[in-house]
């Protein structure tokens, strides 16, 4: 569902796939040095030198992923190059380069891409990042787009999911949770205004959820911060599908068990605020709602001491042996075992 404010709509197909291309993508100009030639070519030429490649991609499905009812265009371009970003950022890596492919089909005018690439292009200009290359097909069902990361990093700098070590401390970014309540939030709203068309939602009290699910910030920051700190993680992942099935990917790929403290989790106060209204537990949610796009990580304990007093970074447990298991600890000094109930885009039915 689709509402087009555009007086204007242009046919694809008057531009054909190579001028829409060339269309979409002439104001992405070259901003890395191992950028050798972008899009224009056969193929994209880059120059690594002497560091490790990083290769990451994601495909987003209109219906699976994303919901054009409540998405606009230029906040799901912007996303799209974020999820990918996240990924090379959770290997300490320094993402460099897109790719671009989309599917879409005959509903969309050119217009509509137009804005799908100023999100692209505004998430490319603000992580210095080039465009090289990417696709473009029809589609019979809707849109359909899939982002290459690729990001470069010096070999003793790489952090692997598989190498947290007993009495690491489990550390995490930012906070929790916001992005699955703005989605709860933006689906509330679809249905009232399914029923009612004339309404206008006030989201005044949602500002920061929303902004969490529509335009999420991967976090380019932390690898400088990390740097600058003189702390190498000893494993890294990002939170995309709920931190438990993270921390339960850290600890089955490491071969550990780990010990996360329910006082410990970072919630901002409008999701403590929106999980009353909409009575939910906010630990559920921080556990197993996804999208936040934070980075977990684990430090050696004797890291600790340089990030302790970090606003951006609040230890949320430690690694145990592997035959203690992964264990959630309450308020209440309770264990119970953490399992994985995030995000799982194969069980969405049709």
């Amino acid at each position: 569902m689709i509402e087009d404010k555009n007086q204007t709509r242009t046919s694809l197909s008057e531009l054909g796939e190579f001028g829409l291309i060339n269309h979409l993508t002439q104001n992405f100009k070259i901003q890395n040095n191992s950028t050798i030639k972008g899009v224009g070519d056969d193929a994209a030429v880059l120059d690594l030198k002497e560091k490790q490649v990083l290769i990451t991609t994601d495909l987003l499905i209109e219906g699976v992923h994303f919901d054009l009812s409540y998405m606009p265009l230029k906040h799901l371009g912007y996303k799209a190059v974020m999820v990918n970003l996240s990924d090379v950022y959770a290997m300490n890596g320094n993402a460099t380069q897109i790719t671009v492919s989309i599917a879409v089909s005959n509903r969309f005018p050119l217009e509509a891409l137009e804005e799908l690439y100023e999100g692209i292009h505004l998430a490319c200009k603000t992580y210095n990042i080039d465009l090289i290359g990417g696709d473009t097909t029809s589609s019979t069902k809707g849109l359909l787009i899939s982002v290459t990361a690729i990001g470069e990093i010096e070999k003793e700098d790489i952090v692997y999911r598989n190498t947290a070590k007993q009495n690491d401390l489990l550390v995490v970014t930012g906070d929790l949770g916001a992005s699955y309540l703005g989605l709860q939030v933006l689906e509330r709203e679809k249905q009232v205004f399914e029923v009612n068309p004339n309404s206008q939602p006030d989201l005044t009290d949602y500002n920061y959820l929303i902004e969490r699910q529509l335009k999420p910030e991967a976090r380019k920051d932390i690898v400088k911060l990390l740097k600058d700190l003189d702390v190498k993680p000893t494993s890294m992942i990002d939170i995309s599908d709920g931190l438990s099935s993270e921390i339960l990917h850290i600890c089955t790929q490491s071969k550990v068990g780990c010990n996360l403290y329910e006082e410990k989790l970072p919630l901002d106060p409008q999701v403590i605020a929106t999980c009353e209204e909409f009575e939910l537990n906010s630990t559920t949610i921080a556990l197993s709602g996804g999208e936040d796009y934070e980075l977990l990580f684990t430090i050696s304990q004797e890291d600790f001491p340089k990030i302790k007093a970090n606003p951006h970074l609040t230890v949320i447990g430690h690694i145990t042996h592997e035959s203690e298991g992964v264990n959630l600890v309450t308020r209440a000094n309770q264990q119970i075992q953490l399992t994985a109930q995030g995000w799982n885009s194969l069980t969405k039915k049709d």
